[in-house]
């Protein structure tokens, strides 16, 4: 019988992009979900740092990760998943059983009178091209309508944006997007617009995938074991590097794979990785699956 031994190893991964592919925003390939699955019951600690809602993650990702494997990994010593939604705003781990009850960072929550006027926004000039996410409970997030184009969506995106923008200076909140500032009253900036190829995000300034990471170490350390000293994190926009990030200042062996390198990559002090042409969640299969070759885990 072959010696059991844990990988010095921890994944820090995006959501949309890397493991959902951001057309049918699910797990497309199904390696994905088996290495995954393989992974995490070698004693890899996954998190997903997401900007994703808890229902999203349990629906998408959890949900068919339970469907091919998901219990019988986790219930394996060692073992350990977890999930970190909206940037930090709320998390919960993922156990045999599926998803726990979820906690929410209530003091970076937006008003209910927020939330009510840029659903109305929504509603009353948007509602053909992008829909308002629900499901969220410590940010906003609007995002396009699947069945309408990229290209038509991002040009709408831009005129909610602005309007949005707008709403929050309306409401006194001091506000940012790109190269945009408005500061409160008291000259402080407390929000931010983030906008992603299929979504914008209406959110807290301390919420951020940095944030997420140091959320899900202290969970994995919390847990029992000893950390990895070697981290991976991967996604597919500039702010999912703040992951690598966290971990290269903590002092681990950190890396950052890139699998949308289109947008530029950036230099940091700590190895950025792509795979060879290959983006979104092509890319992120192709990663999984050379670390569970690499771990002979198959």
């Amino acid at each position: 019988m072959r010696e059991w031994i844990v990988p010095d190893l921890g994944l820090l991964l995006d959501v949309d992009g890397p493991i959902a592919s951001p057309v049918t925003r699910s797990i497309a390939i199904p390696s994905i979900a088996d290495n995954l699955v393989t992974l995490v019951g070698a004693g890899v600690p996954i998190a997903f740092i997401t900007g994703r809602s808890d229902a999203f993650i349990d629906q998408q990702v959890v949900q068919p990760l339970l469907a091919r494997g998901l219990a019988s990994a986790l219930e394996r010593p060692g073992a350990r998943m977890f999930g970190v939604f909206e940037k930090g705003g709320s998390w919960a781990a993922i156990t045999p059983a599926g998803m726990t009850a979820v906690t929410v960072d209530e003091t970076v929550a937006p008003s209910a009178s927020l939330i009510s006027d840029i659903r109305m926004l929504v509603q009353q000039r948007f509602a053909d091209t992008m829909f308002f996410d629900e499901t969220k409970r410590a940010m906003i997030s609007v995002e396009q309508r699947r069945e309408i184009e990229a290209s038509v969506y991002l040009r709408a995106q831009n005129h909610f944006d602005t309007y949005a923008f707008d709403v929050l200076v309306d409401h006194g909140i001091g506000v940012s997007h790109r190269d945009r500032v408005a500061p409160d009253v008291n000259g402080n900036v407390t929000f931010r617009l983030d906008s992603t190829i299929i979504s914008t995000d209406i959110e807290s300034v301390v919420l951020d995938k940095d944030r997420g990471a140091q959320r899900a170490l202290e969970y994995f350390a919390a847990a029992g074991g000893e950390l990895p000293r070697t981290w991976r994190s991967v996604g597919d926009s500039r702010s999912d590097y703040k992951m690598a990030d966290f971990l290269h200042e903590a002092g681990f062996d950190a890396a950052h794979v890139d699998v949308r390198p289109s947008d530029g990559v950036l230099e940091k002090p700590y190895p950025v990785i792509t795979e060879h042409g290959a983006i979104h969640d092509e890319a992120g299969a192709i990663f999984l699956r050379h670390w569970v070759e690499k771990l002979q885990l198959v």
